[in-house]
């Protein structure tokens, strides 16, 4: 399901860097765990584990919903330990509303990224504090 057709999630964004909390949409709440928090005006979306077409819709609607909120949305992929074409792709759609930084790809992900040439495209940065400043 590309990123910008999910359905929204819903964050709340308390002040002091406090994890923004997700209810994803579709059957009833789903608390995926995917983990957001709020640094210097930016969304910073830190998802853990792997990343195929079976497990990337709640990263998608995250991703959806905090582009459509905030300026920056930065992407922490140092927790990300496998990925698949399925989440390159939502990397190259979410980058293309122009708000998308990558920061701190784990090897999986950075090796990915080179493999396929996406490096060269994406903004990468290599710490969270980068991508925010």
């Amino acid at each position: 399901m590309p990123w910008d057709e999910a359905a929204a999630a819903t964050l709340t964004s308390p002040a002091g860097g406090t994890p923004l909390l997700e209810r994803t949409g579709g059957h009833g709440p789903d608390w995926s765990g995917v983990p957001q928090y709020e640094r210097r005006g930016a969304c910073v979306i830190a998802p853990r584990g792997a990343y195929d077409m079976d497990s990337v819709a709640p990263l998608a609607r995250a991703l959806d919903r905090a582009a459509r909120e905030y300026p920056v949305v930065v992407l922490d992929a140092s927790g990300v330990t496998f990925a698949d074409s399925t989440f390159l792709t939502l990397l190259i759609r979410a980058h293309r509303s122009g708000r998308l930084r990558l920061a701190a790809p784990s090897a999986q992900v950075r090796q990915i990224c080179e493999i396929t040439g996406v490096d060269g495209y994406l903004d990468v940065r290599d710490t969270v504090d980068d991508a925010v400043a």
